[in-house]
């Protein structure tokens, strides 16, 4: 089992930042693949980013179309942590974010694990 607890969610004005920080336990994270999605009110759950272990013994990073420029996924593995650093916020970025574990792609159907999420609002 893994436990996820995400934090650093809130209200920004459009072009700003925030981060946000998923706290992992349970497994051990080094080669625990790790995902960010969110989903808006009416809309379905949307990948946002993944950083996974991949075979060449690194971490891989993906984005979405719509944050790749603007966010970046990070993590550390000293405190079993990963982070969602977004910048130049939008309104239309305006979600609950949730952070999962244990996956293999952008689709949150294969993540076994979520946390409880975190609400981002940006207004304009």
């Amino acid at each position: 089992q893994v436990q996820l607890v995400e934090s650093g969610g809130g209200l920004v004005q459009a072009g700003g930042s925030l981060r946000l920080s998923c706290a992992a336990s349970g497994r051990t994270f080094t080669t625990l693949n790790m995902g960010w999605f969110r989903q808006a009110p009416g809309k379905e759950r949307e990948f946002v980013a993944s950083n996974r272990w991949g075979s060449g013994r690194t971490y891989y990073a993906d984005y979405a179309d719509s944050v790749k420029g603007r966010f970046t996924i990070s993590r550390d593995n000293a405190k079993n942590t990963v982070y969602l650093q977004m910048n130049s916020l939008k309104p239309e970025d305006t979600a609950i974010y949730y952070c999962a574990a244990d996956g293999r792609s952008s689709r949150p159907y294969e993540y076994d694990y979520w946390g409880q999420g975190t609400q981002v609002t940006v207004s304009s």
